[in-house]
């Protein structure tokens, strides 16, 4: 197919990520580039969302003074976790927090990321590199806060202690799924049990609301004809097109950390012969790739079967089963995208 063969592939991108980028990188996504206090809309149904804004603006107002002692010791820096269902506008918040600190105090002062973007950035680092970058901070924000792998967990409990430490102010999320809203709904008596030392730190703020997409667990996005898909790339500039199987192959070549990186530029993801992935260290790179393909806005073409059983059912009731249910979201969201750009 002569066509595709000028589109470029991800498979065939190397990239060669600074470390000094890694850091810089740590900020919010451009799917929430405009998310500020103002903008978020607060269900008079629920006062909670309405306090919540009321008491991060106190918080982002503390963390852009100064907090100095009669004695000269620096007072504790605030550490405020966001807690509450799935769709209550938890990284919306998040993201003004950030956003409202670095106007204040310029764009270095505030570093946002994933649970996952920053144990990949310790992974890649080391635990006192990352220590000593983001202690530069003011700010220090995660989002989506994972309590499924008890390694990383106790990795980011250590991270958490060393900054907070050092008098720099902590924001966290974590997210339930909705089909758990019934039982188990919020999350912050694991956090705060998980981050052990730090707990009596937190300052939990509870999020009340139901889903403002009202969307469902999973959206499964139905294949394209791969004739479609080869085409559309083709006519897009700045679109990728791979093999599914030579993009997962490729994703284990390539440090989790420098998957931002290895977007760049790209606006438009195509791929060939989806199917159902069965290993879970496979699985769990593609979630990571999701996440950042999310974050940028990227659209993708899905052929082969979709999205639809792209995981196992053993991998959707197992301990990553939240991964993988916010990874199949997105996924289908980004499909949908693709899907109107393949029929205009």
């Amino acid at each position: 197919m002569p066509a595709a063969a000028a589109v470029r592939a991800l498979a065939a991108v190397r990239p060669s990520v600074p470390a000094d980028r890694l850091v810089t990188d740590l900020v919010p996504p451009r799917h929430f580039a405009r998310a500020r206090f103002s903008t978020y809309r607060a269900n008079p149904a629920y006062p909670s969302q309405a306090r919540t804004v009321a008491r991060l603006e106190e918080v982002a107002a503390e963390v852009s003074t100064s907090r100095r002692s009669l004695f000269g010791r620096r007072k504790a820096a605030p550490a405020v976790y966001l807690d509450g269902g799935f769709g209550v506008g938890k990284t919306h918040l998040l993201t003004s927090l950030a956003h409202t600190v670095g106007e204040r105090l310029g764009t270095d002062a505030a570093a946002y990321g994933t649970f996952v973007e920053y144990t990949n950035l310790v992974g890649a680092l080391g635990f006192l590199p990352t220590v000593e970058a983001l202690a530069a901070k003011k700010l220090v924000c995660i989002d989506e806060f994972e309590l499924d792998d008890p390694g990383d967990t106790v990795l980011m409990s250590r991270l958490l202690r060393e900054l907070a430490d050092r008098g720099v102010a902590l924001a966290a999320t974590s997210n339930t799924l909705p089909e758990a809203l019934g039982e188990g709904r919020f999350a912050a008596e694991d956090f705060l049990r998980e981050i052990q030392a730090l707990a009596a730190r937190f300052e939990v703020m509870r999020v009340d609301g139901e889903d403002y997409r009202h969307r469902a667990v999973v959206t499964d996005a139905a294949p394209l004809d791969e004739a479609a898909v080869t085409a559309t790339a083709a006519a897009r500039p700045g679109a990728t097109l791979d093999r599914f199987d030579d993009l997962l192959a490729h994703l284990a070549t390539v440090h989790p950390s420098r998957y931002g990186a290895l977007l760049d530029g790209v606006e438009l993801v195509a791929l060939t012969g989806v199917h159902a992935v069965a290993r879970q260290d496979v699985a769990l790179r593609l979630v990571v790739l999701v996440d950042r393909l999310y974050d940028r806005d990227v659209p993708v073409l899905l052929g082969g079967e979709g999205s639809t059983g792209i995981f196992t059912d053993e991998m959707l009731r197992g301990g990553y089963r939240k991964k993988y249910y916010r990874a199949l979201s997105r996924l289908g969201a980004l499909a949908e995208d693709g899907r109107g750009l393949a029929q205009r």
